[in-house]
């Protein structure tokens, strides 16, 4: 057995931890970074990059089947499923090598290939025997998908985000449980894609939506595509070597049995924190044995530990998670002397076929902060210009301010280029721009962008600021 007596270890070498250790070499030579499983990143690995290879190819089979509308007539569209799984595993090995690329370039005295747990809070033991001593500890072990004990009867035909992309040809049939993100990327995609699919979800979600205007019109809108049940009643599933038997009553009332390929279980993520074993530690854990922590500084308490990345289940994403040990790996270097890390805006996009997107404050969060001291500006896409040139006219936009300051506080949206929309917006959150700023910005004429403008102007009459926005005027573009 060896004892490494350092400043700084980090548990994991995912996004977090790769970069709370560029964080904390740039204060001192004295990092190890410890992990034991597969690296390569979730995102890399088996999220972001791998979901949008499979939704990539989904979309480029859609586009071909429905360019009709265009005058242009497709009469055959052929997709070969091995084809279409052999570049997705192609390409997110190619995206996965360049993390392990990185990983390789990382000094050999810096970096341990096993597991770690805790004896108390300076001390880990190791599983290759080892054992590290360090004056800061960084938790940065990430998550891994959760499975309920419905779907587990499916056996060996149960998939999640960590194993559906090694499948070697696309299914004919497939179920999939939960309509958040993930659930719903990946189910639309496979549906283009000419699979079978059933999405299932339980409480009436969808893809974290919270202002039900915005979910009613999306639940309505992505279930014209492919079936959709976000309060679905599952009376039994019951795999074999076979397939995968599920009894249910559909969205008619009527009770249908049916066989799938595969279940896919989508219903989120759970931390990898059972077996650090922080019960030998000074930390204070939630119900979910996630430790409390300040989300500004990424410390445990008062403790000499930190915890960054999906780990802490705060904001489950990729530049969150880099954020965040950003800050956790600069703090626990200078540790005790901690500075608060920047905090960018909330941003979160779907990437369905229309993209959803959140930026801010959610509409629940408007009514905590304001109580009743706010307005709601709204625009449909149905009749906005350039949406309509592309035929991609089907989206709703809220959008969310306060009285008196006119402050932008946030919005949802399901709608066209979403994802960019999303983008303008957050800087505009992050910047504590008011409503009456945003509309001094410029809008390029004719581009989906003249939508969002229609949505503040929407907002700032409400807020008692400006004007009723113009009823189709022309100096301004058809639909804006």
């Amino acid at each position: 057995m060896k004892t490494h007596k350092i400043d700084v270890a980090i548990l994991g070498a995912g996004t977090a931890g790769l970069s709370a250790y560029r964080a904390a070499l740039a204060q001192t030579d004295s990092v190890l970074i410890i992990d034991g499983g597969p690296l390569g990143t979730t995102c890399a690995r088996v999220g972001c990059m791998p979901s949008k290879l499979l939704i990539a190819a989904a979309e480029a089979a859609h586009h071909s089947r429905h360019s009709k509308i265009f005058g242009v007539i497709n009469p055959a569209t052929h997709i070969d499923g091995k084809a279409v799984m052999a570049r997705v595993q192609r390409e997110r090995d190619r995206f996965v090598g360049f993390v392990l690329d990185s990983i390789d370039k990382i000094s050999a005295g810096h970096k341990i290939r096993a597991y770690g747990e805790f004896i108390d809070d300076h001390t880990l033991q190791l599983s290759n025997g080892d054992r590290v001593i360090a004056k800061t500890i960084i938790i940065a072990t990430g998550s891994r998908p959760k499975t309920q004990a419905l779907v587990q009867a499916a056996g060996k035909r149960l998939l999640t985000s960590d194993t559906i992309f090694e499948l070697p040809d696309l299914p004919k049939k497939l179920a999939v449980f939960g309509p958040g993100v993930v659930g719903l990327e990946l189910g639309q995609a496979f549906s283009r894609l000419g699979v079978d699919v059933k999405l299932f979800g339980v409480s009436g979600n969808l893809a974290g939506l919270h202002d039900p205007d915005v979910r009613e019109y999306a639940l309505k809108t992505l279930a014209e595509e492919f079936y959709i049940d976000a309060k679905a009643t599952i009376e039994w599933l019951r795999g074999n070597d076979d397939g995968v038997r599920i009894r249910f009553v559909d969205r008619y009332g009527k009770t249908v049995e049916e066989t799938f390929d595969y279940v896919l279980s989508a219903t989120g993520r759970m931390p990898n924190v059972e077996q650090l074993n922080l019960r030998n530690t000074s930390v204070k854990c939630n119900d979910q044995g996630i430790p409390e922590f300040d989300p500004f500084t990424m410390q445990c308490g008062n403790s000499n530990i930190f915890i960054a990345g999906d780990v802490n289940a705060d904001r489950p994403l990729l530049h969150e998670a880099a954020d965040e040990g950003k800050i956790a790996g600069h703090n626990a270097a200078i540790y005790p002397d901690l500075r608060a890390g920047l905090r960018r805006a909330p941003i979160a996009v779907v990437f369905s076929d229309p993209q959803i997107a959140s930026v801010g404050l959610n509409i629940a969060q408007v009514k905590l902060r304001c109580n009743q001291c706010y307005a709601v500006g709204e625009v449909s896409f149905e009749d906005q210009g350039r949406s309509r040139v592309m035929a991609m006219n089907k989206g709703l936009l809220k959008v969310y301010g306060e009285h008196g300051t006119g402050l932008f506080l946030g919005a949802e949206m399901i709608g066209p280029r979403a994802e960019h929309i999303a983008h303008l917006l957050s800087w505009a959150v992050q910047q504590n721009m008011t409503v009456a700023h945003m509309l001094d910005m410029p809008f390029y004429h004719p581009v989906v962008e003249e939508g969002v403008r229609t949505a503040l102007r929407d907002l700032n009459a409400k807020l008692k600021i400006g004007p009723q926005a113009p009823k189709d005027c022309m100096d301004t573009g058809p639909g804006a």
